[in-house]
């Protein structure tokens, strides 16, 4: 196991009827700007919940960011907090109002020029506004980290600070029961792969980050197709919402080599082409892990004996065997895993490559070895 730092002081409200900690979550002095989507939440009942448990706080609203949120939209909210004087932000909704609402914080005390710069320059976030969320759409673990992505037109771009992890995350698994089928398969294969980029590398006797993780991708594919099987099953939707977090919340991340080429790709999918990050993420992965078979030939078996059982066969038929089990569990929870699934040529391999180039994604995957030119047969595998 590598040498670590693990801290994660994000306090967890996880249940039925917890939105209602928000008025002792948030400080009463506080002037509370809450961000949210498309409406949904005022279809849900969400809204009315949040608005309840703030009745005795000043607060205000801001709607309309994006899937894939848009540094345009989250600058006009950066606007109204510095004319409104708002000091603590709540993010209700998905992995995206987080992201957005994490941007907004650090952009809004940004004294160095333009808060773009954060994104494309890594410049250093000194200070950010505080800030906690409501979660209804698990998928990214937001919630419970310290990174974000932004989009602007066709660059999707990350950054990481400790100063915009959420102060607090609400979990109530009733607010996923209006999501639909699309939201929650996009949501458990986003979460399945989180998981894959922290563990599908090499060995490091990480032992219990290993059977965390095996633990997780074995709940995923157990609860994953019940969650649109049976739509109503709360203990169903608490399982995949805690999955969804604790994949992408350090911790079985921790002294371990980790991946990230399949989501770099993913981003190039969809910026240029629209394509729904989980959906992106289930086309790439199987390709990453066919093409990257020598080197991560270890985890590879291991994965495939202790998540699915196979234990028959010589080395290279079990990773066969592996990888056409995970394409399968994919395919179960309606994704695709082709190019050719979502109307892409090899056309689009060109694009995504330069994409690559521009945004300086030039030696990706745990042993920085995925080039572009290595992306593009790699995209040839997924076609």
């Amino acid at each position: 196991m590598n040498k670590f730092t693990y801290s994660n002081p994000t306090t967890i409200y996880f249940g039925e009827g917890q939105i209602a900690a928000l008025a002792e979550a948030i400080p009463q002095h506080a002037k509370v700007l809450v961000l949210y989507g498309g409406g949904s939440i005022k279809t849900n009942g969400v809204y009315d919940q949040v608005a309840k448990a703030l009745s005795n706080h000043n607060w205000g609203e801001f709607s309309g960011i994006e899937p894939n949120p848009q540094y345009d939209t989250l600058m006009q909210a950066v606007a109204k907090i510095q004319n409104e004087g708002y000091d603590f932000l709540l993010a209700v909704g998905g992995g995206s109002v987080v992201d957005g609402t994490k941007f907004i914080a650090a952009a809004a005390r940004f004294e160095k020029g333009d808060p773009w710069t954060i994104l494309s320059a890594h410049a250093p976030v000194n200070q950010a506004l505080p800030l906690g969320c409501v979660l209804t759409l698990p998928a990214t673990g937001s919630e419970n980290n310290a990174g974000s992505v932004v989009s602007r037109g066709q660059d999707k771009l990350a950054f990481m600070s400790p100063l915009v992890r959420p102060a607090f995350a609400v979990l109530d698994p009733q607010t996923t029961l209006s999501l639909s089928p699309t939201q929650v398969a996009n949501g458990v294969i986003d979460a399945y792969v989180h998981i894959l980029e922290q563990y599908l590398t090499y060995p490091v006797n990480a032992k219990v980050q290993d059977r965390f993780a095996e633990g997780l991708l074995m709940t995923l594919i157990e609860e994953g197709p019940k969650a649109l099987a049976t739509p109503d099953d709360l203990d169903v939707r608490a399982n995949v919402m805690w999955s969804a977090t604790q994949a992408l919340n350090g911790l079985i991340g921790s002294g371990v080599p980790q991946d990230w080429a399949t989501h770099m790709i993913g981003h190039e999918l969809t910026g240029h082409f629209g394509i729904d990050h989980a959906r992106t993420l289930s086309i790439v992965m199987p390709a990453i892990m066919k093409h990257c078979r020598a080197d991560k030939h270890d985890k590879l078996l291991q994965y495939g004996a202790r998540v699915f059982g196979i234990t028959e066969g010589d080395e290279q038929s079990r990773i066969d065997a592996t990888i056409a089990a995970t394409e399968a569990f994919f395919k179960t929870m309606g994704v695709p895993t082709r190019l050719s699934d979502v109307n892409l040529d090899t056309n689009a391999i060109d694009v995504i490559t330069e994409g690559l180039k521009a945004h300086g994604m030039t030696h990706l995957g745990e042993h920085g070895t995925i080039t572009p030119e290595v992306a593009a047969q790699i995209l040839h595998l997924a076609r």
